[in-house]
């Protein structure tokens, strides 16, 4: 699959710590920021979709911090699917500086029913969206 979406990220000082390294949960708002990100350019907005009963949550994140990314420097951030189920999908997102690599994570995001909750179906309308996206389809399971 080639469906990899990428953020752009510039470090500011509230960010980082007083020796101006980035903070280990600063990284989880960038994080975060490219995922909403990565649904708006599937045409779909957050507060919209949580108005239509929908919700993405994460469910579970495995991270590894390879390197410290500093006050000042433009990172990239990724979003890359690699498998979707009925009421989740598990990503791939990864933090780098050029070709180094800062930060890796594995993300498992469910989705919800924002009235109940509940795990629901990913509505078929994102699913053919990210298809489009992809050019290849994405893989179900």
């Amino acid at each position: 699959m080639s469906n990899r979406f990428n953020w752009p990220v510039r470090v500011y000082y509230e960010d980082t710590d007083a020796g101006g390294i980035v903070y280990h949960a600063r990284y989880l708002y960038f994080l975060e920021r490219a995922r909403t990100e990565w649904l708006r350019h599937l045409g779909f907005n957050q507060s919209q979709l949580k108005q239509q009963g929908v919700l993405f949550v994460v469910r579970d994140m495995e991270i590894k911090w390879c390197s410290s990314a500093l006050l000042d420097q433009a990172l990239d951030v990724s979003v890359s699917v690699r498998k979707i189920k009925k009421a989740s999908m598990l990503m791939t997102q990864t933090i780098t500086l050029g070709e180094i690599e800062k930060v890796r994570a594995s993300v498992t995001v469910a989705c919800l029913n924002s009235a109940t909750m509940r795990p629901i179906a990913i509505p078929e309308i994102i699913l053919s969206a990210m298809n489009r996206a992809d050019g290849q389809g994405v893989e179900r399971e």
